[in-house]
């Protein structure tokens, strides 16, 4: 396959869909939880989340256009300012997909679903009970990004949850043991497996085996 502007916009658009939804990689795949104002929790599945920084931590992930679909997950953080980032794993990675059909809003998908809520001190959004890897969020950014019409949503770390043996002598985060799963596309789902680990590249360092 080797195709141009012209013919990748000139492609069946299912097919555009899901060839360009898997072709920037294997993605982290995450369930955000939130809640209304008036109390109605939701639950739905995301490929975009992406690490902004350390200091403070932020983290992002991008909304789909807001239209004539209800966006239930965008119109709850704006109410409360709160929500869940949960890591899913190989257990209920089925329940997790299957939050992506459009429930109404005052149908749960933590219930339609198969999923259980899980709630902590200062944090008014919902984590997901299954879920190794917790995070709370407090909404900070809303960024419109105005050549497709999706939104990038900016939120600070407030409350970090995870398995202390998850984290190495390194401090590095051990996903074999986590055994957090990836997506590609649209309905695929990969395991992860570590490979190799190297030292920071610095300029005189790098070694004698990689130069031609």
């Amino acid at each position: 396959m080797n195709l141009n502007k012209v013919q990748i916009a000139a492609m069946d658009r299912i097919r555009r869909i899901k060839i360009l939804n898997g072709i920037s990689g294997i993605k982290p795949v995450n369930l955000i939880g939130t809640v209304s104002a008036s109390g109605n929790t939701n639950l739905a599945v995301f490929s975009s989340v992406v690490h902004l920084g350390s200091d403070p931590a932020l983290l992002g992930f991008i909304m789909r256009p807001v239209g004539d679909v209800p966006r239930h997950t965008y119109e709850n953080i704006l109410e409360t300012g709160s929500y869940t980032i949960n890591h899913v794993h190989p257990e209920f990675i089925e329940n997790a997909h299957y939050t992506s059909a459009k429930f109404e809003g005052n149908k749960s998908e933590f219930e339609q679903c198969g999923l259980h809520e899980e709630y902590h001190e200062g944090i008014t959004a919902p984590f997901v009970s299954e879920s190794k890897v917790k995070l709370g969020m407090n909404f900070i950014e809303d960024s419109f990004i105005k050549h497709n019409g999706t939104r990038l949503i900016i939120g600070e770390i407030s409350r970090l949850i995870l398995p202390d043996e998850a984290v190495d002598s390194n401090d590095e985060l051990d996903y074999e043991i986590l055994r957090t799963v990836g997506t590609s596309g649209l309905n695929g789902y990969y395991e992860v497996k570590k490979i190799g680990r190297y030292p920071y590249a610095r300029i005189g360092q790098i070694p004698d085996t990689l130069k031609p």
